[in-house]
């Protein structure tokens, strides 16, 4: 049977539906209703901007003030750390000149003075190295990387050591196909800078040739009695921290700022561990949560 109250109820739903359909296009449509919804978001945007620009500039004064408390500490901080102090720095790979400008500036700032910068040829040159070391025990070199670690660690010994005569003279004689760049003089060193550059575009037998000389060479720093610190900049990527850990020696990811200058100077005074920002860091400096 046709129910006529159920017909009814469905023409009322269909007629509610239409009339709500024009009211809404009606509101949609109202130009000013539009606009005052909009200069109310942007008023509101605005007065979001501003606080934030308010914040902004507080942090910033607060962030000065920071900067400007650092930079005055610091020299108290490091005072006559490295007094007299002699330190080299070695560059295993290529060299940079901003790393050479940090550390003369960090170490001079503790009181001390950067004599030497030597800069490890990589690939070595080892036919070379072989040729110039003929008549001694290390003229196999080119052919075992056992003799070419034995070799790295007699030059590490002597660069830091500054000891026995042959020892000088050998370094005298392979220098040039040993070393890309050499700056100061050879001479009894208290401390070590190390800084390396990631291996790039050579062979597998080229790579376990630099793996072992960069062995011996620290080997040979260490059998020294002379401390030794690895470094990189902030945003050297891939980060060396692991292969300075692995070798025993301190590190310092973060050289070009403040806090990675006046780490350099405690490691380089004797404090171990892993400085720096990075996650491989044990502690930003030092004595604050620093492992022994």
């Amino acid at each position: 049977m046709f129910d006529y109250r159920y017909h009814a109820l469905s023409l009322a739903a269909v007629l509610f539906a239409l009339a709500l359909g024009v009211l809404l296009g009606v509101a949609i449509g109202d130009s000013n209703l539009v606009s005052s919804a909009k200069s109310g978001i942007v008023h509101n945007l605005d007065s979001e901007i501003g606080q934030a620009r308010q914040q902004a500039g507080q942090l910033q004064t607060r962030l000065n003030q920071e900067e400007a408390f650092a930079n005055g500490l610091y020299p108290l901080a490091v005072h006559e750390l490295l007094a007299g102090r002699t330190i080299g720095l070695v560059f295993l790979g290529g060299s940079s000149d901003q790393v050479d400008s940090l550390v003369r500036t960090a170490v001079a700032q503790a009181g001390g003075d950067v004599t030497t910068v030597v800069a490890v040829r990589e690939p070595p040159d080892l036919s070379g190295l072989a040729h110039e070391a003929s008549g001694t025990h290390y003229v196999s070199l080119a052919t075992s990387t056992r003799v070419l670690e034995r070799f790295g660690a007699l030059i590490g010994h002597q660069f830091a050591s500054g000891g026995p005569q042959i020892g000088r003279e050998l370094i005298g004689r392979v220098r040039a196909s040993l070393l890309s760049a050499f700056d100061g003089q050879l001479t009894r060193l208290e401390g070590v800078v190390v800084m390396r550059a990631q291996p790039s575009g050579m062979s597998a037998a080229q790579s376990e040739a630099s793996a072992a000389l960069e062995s011996g060479l620290l080997a040979g720093v260490a059998g020294a009695g002379v401390p030794a610190v690895g470094v990189e900049l902030s945003g050297t990527d891939p980060s060396q921290v692991p292969w300075y850990k692995g070798r025993g020696i301190a590190s310092v990811d973060d050289l070009d700022e403040l806090a990675g200058q006046a780490a350099l100077d405690y490691a380089l005074a004797g404090d171990r561990g892993t400085f720096g920002v990075k996650a491989t860091a044990e502690a930003l400096l030092p004595g604050a949560g620093a492992q022994p």
